[in-house]
């Protein structure tokens, strides 16, 4: 087979992929016309004639975009996460930055961690009193810790107890004054 029959059938070829009728009518036009030879024809030209299908054979690409796979790698979560998580939500970062260019730099959150699995390992207590524990260790061994700010305050409570401290000096205030009028008039 010379270059330029291989050429022709590679091209039939790829015709083929994207569509078989129109592939045996050009396969039909080409012995026509003279171009191959009743020896050259394809072999499945003459099943293709005599049993053309009844619905058109359709070639669907495969979807191309990839869907989300599930991840084969587990979360890890350790103990001492749910620690640090906690830690930060109750005193947040600090005023302290991480100083990662001394080797020996152990941060405040890391200090809370190993001091709360020291006190884990020695006392049975629940775990709110732990992390109170561990704060007034720390204060102990010189590390004072901030809570975040308290929630803040609405208007309607602070209008009330302003009501009742206001209450209170009048009522601490009649009282000092009866008692500075006796104090006079004796």
């Amino acid at each position: 087979m010379d270059y330029s029959n291989a050429t022709m059938y590679q091209n039939l070829y790829t015709f083929i992929i994207n569509s078989p009728t129109l592939i045996s009518l050009r396969v039909r036009d080409l012995m026509r016309s003279g171009v191959i030879k009743p020896s050259q024809k394809p072999i499945w030209f003459d099943v293709y004639d005599a049993f053309p299908p009844k619905k058109e054979p359709l070639y669907v690409k495969p979807h191309t975009r990839t869907t989300k796979k599930q991840d084969p790698v587990p979360e890890i979560l350790y103990r001492e996460d749910e620690i640090r998580a906690k830690f930060f939500e109750q005193y947040g970062t600090g005023y302290r930055s991480f100083l990662l260019h001394k080797p020996d730099f152990v941060s405040t959150c890391q200090r809370f961690v190993d001091k709360y699995m020291e006190l884990k390992s020695r006392d049975e207590l629940s775990e709110a009193a732990l992390f109170e524990e561990t704060g007034k260790a720390l204060l102990a061994e010189g590390i004072t810790l901030k809570r975040r700010g308290a929630p803040p305050v609405s208007a309607e409570s602070r209008e009330s107890r302003l009501t009742d401290v206001s209450a209170e000096q009048q009522v601490v205030g009649a009282g000092s004054e009866e008692t500075t009028d006796a104090t006079h008039t004796q």
